[in-house]
């Protein structure tokens, strides 16, 4: 929630330093800017190498039934949930969001930073991409212990970067994209949309979970109310923890009251918290077809269109980090290179996901007890022992 309120300080301080103050201060602060946004974009193809490369690695082992069953599940879910995202974003969002907020910025800056500093990343999107699968099924199929620890290492200064230094330094890079859009002109339109935004992708939240639930109970003939209420203290937790990680010990316990045994809550529910993002898909999509709108040199793909890169945005989900804010840092390189997001463009994403973040975690969190009771339906009773086996394994 501190982020929250440093992210909307920094909305308030850009605008108020772009209408008043003196234009040394607005090119220092484009100069951070610049600096901020160089240094993302170096990081991203790290975040997607070692974070995707780690999770695969990690996967566990010898429960091959269970676990392709788990993530098929989850990556379903996440799949649909965009998608219909997508359908519902696009189908109302046009008639209330303005076409040319960013034609101004898009014309160019009446100001500049005092350095233009260009950080090239190692590699592009893909290659990372590429390379983290290579590397999480090698080190998995041949048990390359040292390699993993080194790649969990990596994982591990990376997430120190984006914990202390990049995530910390958002509300700066804000601030200076808010700034520059008030000398363009083009602020107030802007804001505008965020309410309405803000507000689609929470609704979105509550429908996905409520299809989740009502479907899982219909099927097992079970009471979705019910179900809702022993996940509420998750969903509660989750909006304050803002992290999937830090809430596992309250969704293990929220999935056990709604009946889920002991062996296949213990194995999915920590599974499910890093590879099971349905409420940030739905996020990242409503604020990436809103942003898409507002940015006239960007033209909104159809569903033909759009469904690959929710198909990528599934498999990169695994990379984001458990920091706030994790998801969309791990989704701003598909965003760049298969729908040709600009700086300015990004910089949206990045504010609209976070002044909500805590709302797409506590979907994700629910979901994942929805996961876990079809998992339960399914596994049977060889599923349970392998869940019990792996789960003393990982002990």
């Amino acid at each position: 929630m501190n982020l929250i309120i440093k992210l909307i300080a920094g909305i308030v301080g850009g605008m108020l330093i772009g209408l008043y103050a003196p234009d040394f201060i607005v090119q220092l602060l484009f100069t951070a800017q610049t600096l901020i946004g160089q240094l993302i974009k170096f990081t991203i193809p790290l975040i997607i190498l070692f974070y995707i490369a780690s999770g695969i690695a990690s996967l566990p082992q010898g429960s091959g039934s269970l676990l392709g069953k788990t993530v098929g599940l989850a990556y379903g879910s996440t799949i649909v949930a965009g998608t219909l995202a997508f359908l519902i974003a696009s189908s109302i969002l046009p008639s209330l969001v303005s076409g040319n907020a960013l034609e101004a910025a898009a014309e160019g800056e009446k100001l500049k930073g005092f350095i233009d500093i260009s950080i090239p990343p190692l590699f592009e999107v893909m290659t990372a991409l590429a390379l983290a699968f290579i590397l999480g099924i090698g080190i998995s199929a041949i048990n390359a212990t040292s390699l993993r620890k080194g790649i969990n290492e990596a994982r591990d200064i990376v997430e120190v970067l984006l914990s202390k230094v990049i995530i910390p330094a958002l509300p700066l890079y804000i601030a200076g994209v808010f700034a520059e859009m008030t000398v363009d002109g083009t602020v107030f339109s802007t804001l505008k949309t965020f309410g309405v935004v803000l507000v689609l992708a929470i609704v979105m939240h509550w429908l996905w979970i409520s299809v989740l639930y009502i479907g899982s109970a219909a099927a097992m003939g079970k009471s979705p109310l019910s179900l809702l209420k022993n996940m509420l203290p998750a969903y509660f937790t989750a909006l304050g923890t803002m992290s999937s990680a830090a809430t596992i010990p309250v969704s293990l316990r929220a999935t056990k009251e709604n009946k889920v045994r002991d062996g296949i809550a213990n194995f999915t529910v920590p599974l499910c918290a890093s590879i099971h993002l349905s409420g940030s898909t739905i996020t990242i999509v409503t604020c990436a077809t809103a942003v898409m709108l507002l940015t006239p040199e960007i033209a909104l793909p159809g569903i033909g269109g759009m469904v690959p890169f929710i198909l990528m945005l599934g498999v990169t989900m695994i990379a984001a980090p458990g920091a706030p804010g994790g998801a969309v840092m791990s989704a701003l390189g598909l965003l760049g290179t298969m729908l040709g997001f600009t700086d300015a463009a990004l910089a949206l994403m990045i504010a609209l996901y976070l002044a909500q973040d805590s709302f797409g975690t506590a979907c994700n969190v629910t979901g994942d007890g929805a996961i876990a009771l079809w998992v339960d339906k399914f596994a049977g009773e060889q599923g349970l022992a392998d869940a019990q086996g792996e789960t003393k394994a990982q002990a």
